[in-house]
C-alpha cells in the first residue's frame, strides 16, 4: 500500500467512523442495531477485516462514552465486523459471504458473548445465553439487506471495484456470480430458522408442534426469496445477452 493509499484509506475510515456514529441511532433498540451492520459489511468490503474490525471498535468506544450505550455497542459489532471482512477476502471477494459473516459473527457469536458481558458486568438479570440471538440476527439480516442491495447498486454502476482499488483492498469485489449470491441467501435461511427456533424455545416459551412449524416456515421462506431472486436475475441476465 503506497502512502496516497494509505492517506485515502484513513480518510475513509474517519468518514466511515463519523457516519456510523451518525446513522447508529436509527432504528436502534437495545440488542438490535441494523445501521451499524451496514457500517460493518461496507467496511469490511472495501478494507478488509482489520479495518472494519477497527472501525466497529471505534463506533463503538464512541457510542458508549457519549451516547450512554451499554457494551453491546462492542459486542454487537466487532466479530461481525471481523468475520464479515475474513469471509470476504476468504470467498476471493462475494460480498455475499460478508453478509454472512456479518450474520454469524453479531447474530450468533456476538449474542452470546454479550450475555456474560451484561450478566456479569452490567448486573442485567433474568438473561440467558441465546437471550440476544433473536434480536441481534434480526437486526443484521436488516442491516445486511441494506448493505448487500447498496454495495450491488455501486459494482452494478461499476464504482466498487474502483472505490477498492483506491483504497489499496487486497481483495476485489468478482463479477457478478448468479448461483453464488443464491447460495448465500439460502444460507441465510438456516440462521433465520435458528433465531425463530431460539425465540419460540427460550423467549415465549413454546413447545410442541408450534416450535417445529414456525422456524421450518421460516427457513422455507428465505429459501423461496432464494429461488425467487434467482429466476429473476436469470431472466434480466437473459434478456441483457438477447438485447
Amino acid at each position: 500500500m503506497n502512502r496516497k493509499n494509505g492517506l485515502i484509506k484513513i480518510t475513509f475510515l474517519a468518514m466511515m467512523v463519523a457516519i456510523g456514529v451518525v446513522i447508529s441511532p436509527i432504528l436502534r433498540v437495545e440488542g438490535m442495531c441494523p445501521m451499524a451492520h451496514l457500517i460493518n459489511i461496507v467496511c469490511s468490503v472495501m478494507m478488509g477485516p482489520w479495518y472494519s474490525l477497527l472501525c466497529a471498535t471505534m463506533i463503538g468506544i464512541i457510542r458508549m462514552m457519549f451516547m450512554g450505550i451499554p457494551p453491546l455497542a462492542l459486542t454487537g459489532a466487532v466479530f461481525g465486523a471481523f468475520l464479515s471482512g475474513l469471509l470476504y477476502r476468504l470467498s476471493g471477494g462475494r460480498m455475499i459471504f460478508a453478509v454472512v459473516g456479518e450474520v454469524i459473527g453479531t447474530g450468533i457469536i456476538g449474542a452470546m458473548v454479550s450475555y456474560p458481558v451484561m450478566t456479569f458486568l452490567m448486573g442485567r438479570e433474568g438473561l440467558s445465553l441465546m437471550f440476544y440471538v433473536p434480536s441481534f440476527i434480526c437486526g443484521t439480516l436488516i442491516g445486511g439487506s441494506v448493505a448487500f442491495i447498496f454495495l450491488k447498486y455501486l459494482n452494478k454502476a461499476k464504482m466498487l471495484t474502483k472505490m477498492q482499488q483506491m483504497l489499496g483492498s487486497s481483495v476485489l469485489e468478482k463479477p457478478s456470480n448468479l448461483l453464488m449470491d443464491t447460495a448465500g441467501i439460502g444460507f441465510l435461511g438456516i440462521i433465520v430458522y435458528l433465531a425463530v427456533l431460539v425465540v419460540m424455545k427460550n423467549i415465549f416459551n413454546q413447545a410442541g408442534v408450534m416450535v417445529k412449524i414456525l422456524p421450518a416456515a421460516a427457513l422455507i421462506l428465505v429459501e423461496v426469496i432464494a429461488i425467487v431472486y434467482f429466476i429473476t436475475q436469470r431472466s434480466k441476465e437473459q434478456e441483457q445477452k438477447n438485447a
